[in-house]
């Protein structure tokens, strides 16, 4: 198929997410998939700076993700779980359990990281209505993004976004976004809250916020607040969607801390960026909290594709890679190049901050009132697809979080296409 046939096609019938449909340029028709790399249908390679928004870990087309799934369609492709369970359901969540903390021991399938987020919203309340304890307030972060699914957008920040439906959203309290100078002030203010023992739980992203502009924050002050939200009885619920598999440096982002949440989600990078999938891992105790002669305390939540064998196997063939010493060896080498770049850019006089956490990278370009909807952003897109990159920046903040079998070599290609934006911009 040629550039001709597909584009007025797409152009007739596809309805693309976050885009002005009216005022956006033709999509990128992209035809192949290999590595690093994205080829579309003129032959234009294209580095894939971002991993496809955030998912494909090990880089596209990864033989043994495929060899997975081709076998497992030859077994089960797909059965119902409610009352079924299968090999791969069963193996992915051993694999999952085990390189999690030892609390948190029962999986629950679902479809992608919002799904995941809904699923944890709804077992911290029927956590406590199950347990006779209505406690019927969230906490969340300033800045946050969790999804958006109704119960996601809720605890995600307010604004433009989300302005159309916050008429139906339930009620969240914030607490402003932990900068290092404020993070006693902070602190303090989240006692104040949890004193009320109005909370069933508090969301977070742990240490990054990524929609937010790849923000991050201490982890000292993340396992403060943790403690604190346990030793009044606050559910703690751990959105590790984009901060698992390696982002930060550790496999997940709660390794940076002693302390453990009640609840993780995970999606993104769970499948290698190969298929949709969502897991709500929960405690023992949040788990009992639904055993009952009464039907309707159960999780009465579910999806037509939960526990989809085809996915399952995927992740499973996924996690077999993250276990192998290779795994880790990249990320830490994209982590170490990351931090020479942060040192070589820094003190430029148009970068207003560069943040830097494991394999993610983050240019904040100094520019007055900037938001998502910053000049600079579309200014920045065109210009690195004018040299093969592909970069969907967050605003005025450029970011890089690449595939870990992206080369040294492919990581200076995509330095040098920031310097240069940056000496234009």
């Amino acid at each position: 198929m040629n550039l001709n046939s597909i584009l007025p096609s797409d152009f007739k019938h596809v309805w693309h997410p976050f885009t002005q449909m009216k005022t956006a340029p033709t999509p990128l028709a992209i035809v192949k998939a290999k590595n690093a790399s994205l080829f579309a249908e003129d032959g234009t390679e294209y580095l894939d700076c971002n991993s496809s928004w955030w998912v494909n870990i090990h880089g596209h087309g990864h033989p043994r993700l495929k060899q997975a799934l081709v076998e497992q369609f030859d077994a089960i492709d797909h059965v119902i779980f409610a009352g079924v369970t299968h090999p791969k359901a069963v193996e992915l969540a051993e694999k999952v359990t085990n390189l999690l903390p030892d609390n948190l021991q029962k999986v629950f399938f679902s479809d992608d990281g919002s799904t995941a987020v809904e699923v944890a919203l709804k077992m911290a309340f029927q956590y406590w209505h199950n347990r006779n304890e209505p406690k019927k307030r969230v906490l969340a972060l300033d800045g946050a993004y969790h999804g958006d699914t109704f119960g996601a957008m809720s605890i995600s920040q307010r604004g433009y976004f989300n302005e159309p439906f916050e008429h139906l959203f339930f009620l969240v309290d914030y607490l402003e976004f932990p900068t290092k100078e404020r993070e006693e002030t902070i602190l303090l203010e989240a006692e104040k809250i949890f004193c009320t023992q109005e909370f069933a739980a508090v969301i977070l992203e742990p240490l990054i916020q990524g929609s937010a502009g790849m923000r991050t924050y201490s982890s000292e002050f993340l396992e403060k607040l943790v403690i604190m939200a346990k030793s009044y009885g606050v559910l703690v619920i751990f959105d590790e969607v984009m901060t698992g598999w390696g982002r930060t440096g550790e496999l997940f982002a709660m390794n940076h801390i002693q302390e453990t949440p009640d609840i993780v989600c995970l999606s993104k990078g769970l499948t290698g960026g190969v298929l949709p999938l969502g897991l709500t891992v929960a405690t023992q105790q949040i788990y009992e909290a639904f055993l009952s002669e009464e039907k309707t305390k159960a999780l009465l939540h579910g999806h037509s594709f939960t526990g989809n064998a085809l996915v399952c196997a995927v992740a499973c063939a996924n996690i077999d890679l993250v276990n192998e010493v290779t795994f880790k060896q990249n990320v830490n080498r994209i982590s170490e190049q990351h931090a020479l770049f942060k040192e070589r850019i820094e003190n430029l006089e148009n970068v207003q901050e560069v943040r830097h956490l494991g394999t993610i990278i983050a240019i904040e370009i100094l520019q007055e009132n900037a938001d998502y909807f910053s000049s600079i952003r579309d200014q920045a897109y065109d210009y690195f697809l004018s040299i093969g990159l592909l970069i969907r920046p967050l605003g005025n903040v450029i970011f890089l979080n690449p595939p870990y079998c992206t080369t040294n070599d492919e990581l200076d290609r995509m330095y040098a296409g920031i310097e240069g934006f940056l000496k234009i911009v």
